[in-house]
């Protein structure tokens, strides 16, 4: 199965709480943080909540 790498590339002091905790979720905290997430459908519905704070490359 392939594997995402998702970095936190803005901040999320700005976001609405239910973006926040979805960014929180995906196991980010700071800018700059990298996670590397498993490619289903779940993850990427969450990618696509907060698409315009994360950047995101398959491995």
């Amino acid at each position: 199965m392939a594997k995402l790498k998702i970095t936190l590339v803005k901040s999320t002091c700005k976001l609405q709480k239910a973006q926040a905790a979805t960014v929180k979720a995906l196991g980010l905290r700071k800018i700059g943080a990298s996670v590397e997430q498993q490619d289903n459908p779940q993850i990427r519905g969450m990618i696509n909540k907060v698409k315009h704070v994360l950047s995101v490359e398959e491995i």
